[in-house]
């Protein structure tokens, strides 16, 4: 295990990175939590296949694509459940009784994985894919049985620019989330009272109540200062980064978005908020 060459050099010697970016993208991962793979993939520098390529060196693990269009058994599907599937981003490949094969993105998930091994009493084998493989085959394994019928989290995208909106809504529907659609704060705060969003993603700059303004009228209501707000703006720099996490944001994106990068901090976020709730109770 000390001998296992850490993600960044690997990237490195593959020649996808530089030196140079690697060492500017560990200063920005110093004292941030976030993982070196998933944190240059948030920059854009590498490719979620780059780092599947990777990681399958890093940890000596198989890699597996394109595999939703299989069958598999609904007595392999219950080994893990729905939720834990759509929450933690893996599926289950395989089984004979003593091992259970997992497809994953994240093979430092050790917490995840220990739960699994407890909960069906298999050793637990991780084969590596890409966050959409993983979400496909899901999406068509999982969302056609009852057990996630209802299983479908509100995303509110408040943005006044109709083709930004598009785009964006048409990849979170693509992976399974209710997006609600405003085109300024107010309109926001209206459809926030209503359906109780589980995450909004808000523009900085909207007219009639601009994103700062919005974020402070949510925290005067009780029953709204809970939901965890982005804000998404075309002013990103540190300062602004800063500033909107001290107001309160959960986090902070910068214009132009990639959406793969997007789902990719909903994901996150939703299942820290889903954690600290089952923590609760």
């Amino acid at each position: 295990m000390e001998n296992r060459k850490k993600i960044g050099k690997l990237l490195v010697e593959a020649g996808i990175i530089s030196a140079k970016t690697l060492e500017r993208a560990l200063a920005i991962q110093q004292g941030s939590g976030r993982r070196l793979g998933a944190l240059l993939r948030e920059m854009g520098i590498v490719t979620e296949e780059e780092v599947v390529d990777a990681l399958s060196c890093q940890f000596n693990l198989k890699k597996v694509r394109k595999f939703a269009d299989q069958s598999f058994p609904k007595e392999l599907l219950d080994l893990v459940p729905a939720r834990i599937a759509s929450e933690k981003i893996i599926f289950p490949l395989k089984h004979n009784g003593k091992a259970l094969a997992i497809a994953t993105l994240d093979p430092n998930d050790r917490e995840t994985f220990s739960q699994l091994a407890q909960i069906t009493g298999m050793q637990i084998f991780l084969i590596l894919s890409t966050r959409e493989d993983i979400i496909a085959a899901i999406e068509k394994h999982y969302r056609i049985s009852e057990q996630v019928a209802d299983y479908r989290q509100k995303i509110l995208l408040i943005d006044d620019s109709p083709v930004f909106a598009k785009v964006l809504s048409a990849a979170l529907e693509n992976v399974g989330y209710e997006v609600l659609l405003a085109g300024d704060g107010i309109e926001g705060l209206k459809i926030s009272l209503s359906q109780h969003p589980d995450l909004i993603l808000c523009d900085q700059f909207l007219p009639r109540m601009d994103g700062y303004r919005f974020m402070l009228t949510m925290n005067g209501h009780n029953e709204l200062a809970g939901i965890p707000i982005i804000l998404v703006t075309s002013k990103a720099s540190r300062e602004e980064e800063d500033k909107a996490l001290k107001a309160g944001f959960i986090d902070f994106i910068g214009k132009p978005v990639l959406p793969a990068r997007v789902i990719e901090r909903i994901h996150r976020i939703l299942a820290t908020d889903n954690d600290k709730k089952l923590a609760v109770m």
